[in-house]
């Protein structure tokens, strides 16, 4: 599947209160291979703590956090706190693919 791709950190300045927690609950830690999505997603076969591959990059990443409402067909890949990194990143079209559960 097609999604816009940005990044982020584990900022106060780019998230809530405890930059370090998902919307699931879920802590945050550096080197973690992490996404959140866009809510819509999760009615096209994603769920939390799913494994996904982001074509161009190495590794699985897991779903682990959800987006604000406004956003659709859009990934936000976790770059710790390496601000520069995630603006290096920028705004990208990526493909992701998961396996289809039985």
């Amino acid at each position: 599947m097609e999604v816009m791709a940005t990044a982020y950190n584990s900022l106060r300045a780019q998230t809530s209160n405890d930059p370090t927690i998902t919307a699931w609950g879920d802590t945050l830690k550096p080197g973690m291979k992490a996404i959140a999505i866009s809510r819509d997603l999760l009615d096209s076969g994603l769920y939390y703590n799913m494994e996904i591959t982001i074509d161009g990059l190495e590794g699985k990443y897991r779903v682990i956090d959800k987006m604000n409402r406004r956003f659709t067909k859009k990934i936000d890949i976790y770059f710790d706190t390496n601000v520069f990194k995630a603006r290096e990143w920028g705004l990208q079209m990526v493909t992701i693919r998961w396996k289809e559960t039985e």
